[in-house]
């Protein structure tokens, strides 16, 4: 009994070390792509007609994601990743939720999409985020 025990627990021992090894050291952390936007004021303009433009001064490419549900705290699982994309989903509990997609064209130019559940209403944005300077101080 104790060699079977001793066994599975070196098997798992094995496979955990296998895991680290594989995983190369440099990996990219996730979401990497909006690391490389540039901090400072920036203009969400929508692709709508009558639509008003949103301004945002932004220090981190992450606020992009919950474009409609800013400064809330959401649970968020990443469904694609890589250097000229990402998209992730969200859930802020009875705030609603959304599934962003961020196009990367460079770092001061993004293309935007999103849509979800806010305030019990559905919305769908179709737009373009655009870096104007620096933030006003």
């Amino acid at each position: 009994m104790v060699n079977k025990i001793g066994r599975r627990a070196l098997a798992a021992g094995l496979a955990a070390a296998a895991f680290f090894v594989a995983t190369p050291a440099g990996a990219q952390k996730p979401l990497a792509m909006l690391d490389r936007i540039t901090p400072g004021q920036w203009v969400v303009r929508t692709r709508e007609a009558g639509d008003e433009d949103l301004r945002l001064c932004l220090e981190q490419g992450r606020a992009l994601i919950q474009l409609r549900h800013r400064g809330i705290p959401c649970r968020q699982v990443v469904v694609q990743d890589g250097d000229a994309g990402i998209q992730v989903s969200y859930s802020c509990g009875p705030a609603g939720s959304g599934m962003t997609r961020i196009r990367f064209e460079n770092e001061e130019l993004v293309q935007i999409e999103t849509q979800g559940i806010a305030q019990g209403l559905p919305f769908a944005f179709a737009g373009e985020a655009r870096r104007q300077g620096a933030c006003p101080r």
